[in-house]
């Protein structure tokens, strides 16, 4: 059987009827942060939070940067893959369906679970993506039909490239996801409004 090899948390559900959720946080995060974020927006899911196993100066990250905005394709490849891995074993282990998974991911979170759908999509049902940029583009697509993907950005993120929203919307359109973008009058923190789509996306996904 494949290894945890993430440190993580994880809740069982509450809720049958509740989709679990792959909890990822941003730069800096661990695998507590997300946990009350989970709750509150899926009350009953189960909930798996793997901590980042890449370190910025102290700081967790799902992958590296080489500087703001700039990724390495070979690396955000490997460590998807690893991260991937890591979702099966604890399917297996925890006895949930990676069908129904659906990662609510911020910042370095959203953008690997994006990966996730691009390069490993049997691992994800359906992603909850805030404030993700694109940082890879495979030359070839998957087959995302029946995926659905929640885009909440923010039109004064000092982070996020300004055409990345609709880069990113349109490469997993391309791939055939159903894909609802929203973008608000926010940075690159959360805001209520985040938590209201969230909350109504994954009512509709249960």
């Amino acid at each position: 059987m494949p290894t945890l090899s993430y440190h993580h948390r994880f809740e069982p559900g509450t809720k049958p009827s509740a989709p679990p959720l792959l909890l990822l946080h941003g730069t800096g995060g661990d695998e507590n942060d997300l946990i009350p974020l989970g709750r509150k927006l899926s009350p009953g899911s189960a909930l798996l939070s793997p901590r980042g196993n890449v370190s910025e100066h102290g700081a967790r990250r799902f992958f590296a940067r080489l500087a703001e905005g700039v990724f390495d394709p070979a690396e955000v490849t490997r460590r998807t893959h690893a991260l991937a891995d890591f979702i099966t074993a604890a399917a297996q282990q925890y006895r949930f369906d990676p069908a129904r998974l659906t990662a609510v991911g911020f910042s370095n979170g959203a953008n690997i679970a994006a990966t996730l759908l691009l390069l490993r999509p049997e691992t994800l049902g359906a992603a909850v993506l805030l404030r993700p940029m694109v940082v890879l583009e495979p030359a070839t697509l998957p087959d995302l039909r029946g995926r659905r993907v929640l885009l909440s950005s923010g039109n004064l993120d000092p982070i996020v490239p300004p055409d990345h929203p609709r880069r990113l919307t349109d490469l997993l359109r391309r791939a055939g996801a159903d894909v609802t973008p929203h973008t608000r009058v926010a940075s690159h923190g959360l805001v209520p409004a985040d938590f209201a789509v969230a909350e109504d996306f994954l009512r509709a996904v249960a």
